[in-house]
């Protein structure tokens, strides 16, 4: 069965994951992490892609990002990957990649899809962009527009979304996004996926399983 392309919209905000290989470690320690993001700011302003939000936990890196092109998001992680192997292996020695295959990702809808996706990546590991939304600065954060909706000063945006991640991302949807990022499909509402179905004839969701039912003779399909 032939490959599906990525699913990648420009100005529209992507979930991406890249794990390790085998699912072992990619990180060593807090310096490689600090190569890490330091090749990811390079990465991004070199292809402008805006990231909103990156987690590090130990096996495999997430990223919140909105690609303003249809190849900026692949152009990025593969800079990035490589970038980050070179430094690693320098480091630490070994040969070949650390990464699992290709990275996978998922188009986000805007709103409360995309508050959501925040969240679950900012709450992925102790070394993410959390600290940004609650009394920090990044400079390689960018701020979505839903975090500029959850209050007037900086003050209450903090404390709001403070709560939010201590409230944590309802578990269903939380499945949700995670799912549609290992598999490449796109995550959100009904009307959202119609506007995206308008936009592509690629799938944004995995078919059914199976062969479709054979017609009853002399039954009538419904519609």
């Amino acid at each position: 069965m032939a490959r599906l392309p990525r699913l990648v919209l420009p100005g529209c905000g992507h979930l991406v994951v890249q794990r390790g290989h085998d699912g072992r470690s990619v990180f060593a320690d807090d310096e490689d992490r600090s190569v890490f993001l330091a090749a990811l700011r390079e990465a991004a302003a070199a292809q402008r892609v805006a990231i909103h939000a990156y987690a590090l936990p130990d096996t495999e890196v997430q990223i919140l990002a909105t690609p303003p092109a249809e190849d900026a998001l692949g152009r990025m992680m593969q800079s990035l990957g490589r970038r980050y192997v070179a430094a690693y292996r320098q480091r630490h020695g070994g040969r070949g990649t650390l990464w699992d295959g290709r990275y996978r990702c998922a188009p986000v809808e805007p709103g409360d899809w995309l508050l959501a996706a925040l969240r679950l990546v900012d709450a992925a590991a102790p070394c993410s962009s959390a600290a940004h939304r609650t009394g920090g600065r990044d400079p390689l954060v960018t701020d979505p527009p839903e975090l500029w909706q959850l209050g007037n000063t900086p003050f209450e945006r903090e404390a709001a979304y403070r709560r939010l991640l201590e409230a944590g991302v309802p578990p269903a949807q939380a499945a949700a996004l995670r799912q549609a990022t290992l598999g490449g499909w796109a995550v959100g509402g009904p009307a959202f996926l119609a506007r995206l179905g308008e936009q592509t004839a690629r799938p944004l969701r995995p078919r059914p399983r199976g062969r479709p039912a054979r017609p009853v003779p002399g039954v009538r399909s419904p519609g």
